[in-house]
Order: C-alpha cells, then structure tokens, then sequence
C-alpha cells in the first residue's frame, strides 16, 4: 500500500553511495524528493536520476533534498554514480525495508512471468514530514521537472 498525502512519511535510515547513513528525521525542515527506481545503471533509471542531476541547483535553491532509492548496494550505487557523473544521493535499502514501508516494493508481471520489483514511484515529503503528493508508476520523460514544478506550487501555498 502506498503512502497517503497528508500521512506522516515513514522513518528511515539508509546508506548512500559512500556508506553514510542519512535519516528521514535529519532533513525535518527541508522538502524531500524521495524517488524510489528499480535498478541502477538500466536506461530509464539512468534518464530519471541525470534529469534530477540536472535540476539539481532549482531543487536546492528551493531547500529541497533528492534521495533515490533501489535495492541495490552501497558499491553499486557508488559506480553508478561515478560512471554517469550523477549529482543526486542514491541510498541503498538492500533488505527492502523502506521499499515495502511506502508500499513500492509490488509484484510485477513481464512476458507473462510474476516477479517482485520497484515501482517507479516518487514521494515528495514536506518540510514537517508529511507526504505532500505521490507520483505513481512515474514515466521517467519530464518527471523531474513535475516534481521540481510541484514543490514551488506547494511553496507558494504554505
């Protein structure tokens, strides 16, 4: 089950690309993109997270953080980075605990097989730590650029 806007974000912390633990309740204060992707170094996600790289500056002129996040490892992450000189912080949630608590980690169906995988999804999590809006089943064309759009309409709002 996905997250509902206006519920509190669940708590996490996970280890970015260098091993670091960064925490939810640690950014309080601050806008959170939080975008879950399914796997490192694969086309889409590699799209979503140089297009987040590139809005960069406009999210944190707007004291927004952006965090993607994948079951991929620490390492993994680490190398994807470098190889596509990408901006953002990747955390790594291996035991797919964060996944499953913002209801991302579903059974998926490719050339009639089930798996389990990420949904493309993206939380944006206000400054007290509420979910501010859902994008589910994102389409990577323009996404970051939504987001970067929606933060300043709900700025405006507060």
């Amino acid at each position: 089950m996905y997250v509902e806007v206006g519920k509190e974000a669940p708590e996490f912390c996970l280890p970015d690309e260098k091993g670091e633990k960064v925490c939810l309740k640690d950014l309080r204060g601050k806008w959170v993109v939080l975008y879950f992707y399914p796997k490192d170094n694969t086309p889409g996600c590699t799209k979503e997270a140089e297009d987040f790289t590139e809005l960069l500056p406009e999210f944190e002129k707007l004291g927004a953080v952006v965090l993607g996040v994948s079951p991929d490892s620490v390492e993994s992450h680490r190398k994807f980075k470098e190889k596509k000189n990408l901006k953002v912080k990747l955390l790594s949630d291996e035991n797919k605990e964060v996944l499953n608590a913002y209801g991302v980690w579903q059974k998926k169906k490719m050339y009639g097989r089930e798996y389990y995988g990420v949904v493309r999804t993206t939380y944006l999590i206000d400054p007290e730590g509420k979910v501010a809006h859902v994008w589910k089943r994102v389409k990577v064309k323009g996404h970051a650029e939504a987001v970067l759009n929606k933060i300043k309409e709900l700025r405006e709002e507060k």
